[in-house]
């Protein structure tokens, strides 16, 4: 297990990719690997925060929370059509999707407990620990 500390932490998803995140000893449901690009790069920037939240999110509903797209390369991001600024470029963000719930449902609670970027889409939520206070319906 990979304990959670401050901040934005760097990882290797061919060393640690298997690992597991654990928050005060406690095994979380995330694997590094989740987070990693989708081009295949080995490196993958993930924020405890990011972390910390989702966790929150799969306790609540005791669902599987999915992770579509966390941290993303700039060419990556290019590819996708991603913003220039986005927090998947600084591993703050992720694309997910709550088994069973609506994304509006899951959305709404994802503000409730603190994330600060939110865009709440047809498929799935967009979840960020950007500094700002941003929502949005895509």
């Amino acid at each position: 297990m990979i304990e959670i500390e401050y901040g934005v932490g760097e990882f290797s998803k061919s060393k640690e990719g298997e690992e597991y995140f654990s928050i005060n000893g406690k095994k979380t449901n995330f694997q590094i690997k989740e987070f990693a690009c989708k081009d295949g790069t080995d490196l993958i920037k993930i924020d405890d925060e990011l972390v910390e939240k989702l966790q929150i999110i799969r306790a609540y509903y005791n669902k599987p929370v999915i992770i579509n797209s966390a941290y993303r390369t700039y060419a990556h991001n290019r590819k996708v059509g991603g913003s220039a600024n986005s927090q998947h470029l600084l591993g703050k963000a992720c694309d997910i999707v709550v088994k069973g719930i609506m994304p509006k449902t899951a959305g709404e609670f994802a503000k409730k407990i603190g994330f600060r970027g939110v865009g709440i889409y047809k498929d799935f939520v967009h979840v960020d620990t950007r500094k700002d206070i941003s929502y949005w319906v895509g």
